[in-house]
């Protein structure tokens, strides 16, 4: 999973791993309840779990509480995975994985998982010519709160190295439509559940967002807050890529970062590939731009629906949006990108509705949400669903596609999408000859603004087929 150095490919690393959502809201120790003893007694091994979920056209967040995650062996006795009861935001991921939690559970062979929800609510982005879009929420009504699957390949919990599963709910196939096409509030869970080792591709961490809690300088190493209290130790070498041309000794314990790497298999530690400060004052917000002002030109101020949030106390509010103010001395950075031509490629001029971006800065700058001030704008990834446009198929390394779904009620007109040799294909797809007009497609990468054109780009990471 390790990408090379060089920017100039243009499609960079995406398949991320998001703990702020949990990180936000869990709280005290991390703990495992066991209603079951496993299938080897007192031996205890560490198992993680890994979230994502395939899009739903126009919607912008799906708020679920998930009161329990279940193991099951073979003579039906049952351990938990999940300290706590976090609602998680799965709408957020579109085409990303997130770290769930990781705990010790019971060593063991297990044969399916019981996953149960508990309230949970839709929201859309209601959008008026000439006005900033607004958000609209309804309470979901779950046709079932327990989806039980049966592993294809058991999770086997052993004492050497950790494991895990990954939980995909799928959206496009759980919330129901009218014939109108037209969301009625019914989710049928659909979820699609296997074991994972962390060297596979569904156990790699590619956006875990975390307060540091300190810093080891001789260790090369930092530890992190993650859900639920749970403290994790980072560990960087040689190899670790940093955003923004900073190391570790820029890190403090007013530091908020984003991190991508592997859960070890030695210690369970994550060993990062990649480290972005996303604050340097203790607070940071992310999520999509839905309103830029003005429209061209150097950008004055964004709205930010907000679907991150470190801490939860300031007044901006999970699922809401906010106005950032823009002053000209923010610092912009891409993530994956290290060379100058970052700040060219964005910046407050290049910011267009649609964009996947965390701020960082003060708390005391976040008090009044229609008035968010900011030192710092990262663009992420995050996945674009839509259709390809007839005869724009370029073997050269290039196609259009109309972006459809709640993107697409941001994004205007035609995307261009870029992939080169790290570009990944997935869902049943091997390369750009596998794709054609007649296909429903998603692709995770970094929307950008050609400066010179003023058309939109995406450099890809992920061209998903949605079935």
């Amino acid at each position: 999973m390790r990408l090379p150095k060089v920017m100039g490919r243009l499609c960079l690393s995406l398949l991320s791993i998001t703990v702020v959502t949990l990180a936000s809201i869990g709280c005290g120790t991390s703990s495992v309840s066991s209603s079951g003893s496993g299938t080897s007694g007192a031996n205890t091994g560490e198992a993680f779990v890994i979230g994502t979920d395939a899009p739903a056209a126009s919607v912008v967040s799906f708020n679920a509480q998930i009161t329990s995650i279940d193991a099951i062996d073979a003579s039906g006795n049952q351990t938990e995975l999940l300290s706590g009861s976090p609602t998680v935001d799965f709408a957020r991921f579109n085409g990303l994985q997130t770290l769930l939690d990781m705990n010790d559970v019971p060593a063991g062979t297990y044969t399916s998982i019981s996953v149960t929800f508990g309230p949970a609510t839709i929201g859309y982005l209601q959008t008026q010519t000439g006005a900033a879009p607004t958000i609209q929420t309804e309470d979901a009504t779950l046709t079932t709160s327990t989806v039980q699957t049966t592993l294809a390949k058991p999770l086997v919990v052993s004492q050497t190295e950790p494991v895990g599963i990954r939980l995909d709910f799928d959206l496009y196939k759980s919330i129901q439509v009218d014939s109108n096409g037209q969301i009625t509030g019914v989710v049928t869970p659909t979820l699609n559940v296997k074991a994972v080792a962390p060297s596979d591709p569904g156990g790699y961490i590619d956006e875990f967002v975390a307060a540091v809690v300190s810093v080891d300088q001789t260790g090369q190493s930092f530890v992190i807050q993650g859900p639920h209290g749970r403290n994790f130790t980072v560990q960087v070498n040689g190899q670790t890529e940093w955003d923004g041309n900073e190391g570790l000794s820029d890190l403090t314990t007013s530091s908020i970062v984003q991190i991508s790497g592997t859960i070890d298999r030695a210690d369970s530690t994550i060993d990062a590939d990649e480290v972005a400060i996303l604050s340097q004052n203790g607070f940071y917000a992310a999520g999509q731009v839905t309103y830029v002002q003005p429209s061209s030109g150097t950008a004055s101020d964004f709205d930010l629906y907000v679907r991150g949030l470190l801490p939860t106390t300031t007044g901006l509010t999970l699922g809401q949006i906010a106005q950032v103010n823009l002053t000209g001395s923010e610092k912009f950075f891409i993530y994956w990108m290290h060379n100058p031509l970052t700040e060219y490629l964005f910046n407050s001029a290049t910011l267009v509705p649609g964009q996947h971006v965390a701020i960082g800065g003060p708390a005391s700058g976040a008090t009044n949400p229609q008035a968010v001030t900011c030192n710092r704008v990262v663009l992420r990834h995050w996945g674009y669903n839509g259709t390809i446009v007839a005869d724009s198929i370029n073997n050269n390394g290039s196609f259009q596609m109309n972006v459809t779904g709640f993107a697409g009620l941001l994004v205007p007109g035609t995307v261009t999408v870029y992939v080169g040799g790290p570009t990944q294909y997935r869902d049943g797809l091997s390369g750009l000859s596998d794709l054609n007009t007649s296909m429903h497609i998603r692709v995770v990468g970094l929307l950008l603004k050609d400066q010179s054109s003023g058309q939109l780009i995406l450099l890809a990471h992920y061209v998903d087929e949605l079935q």
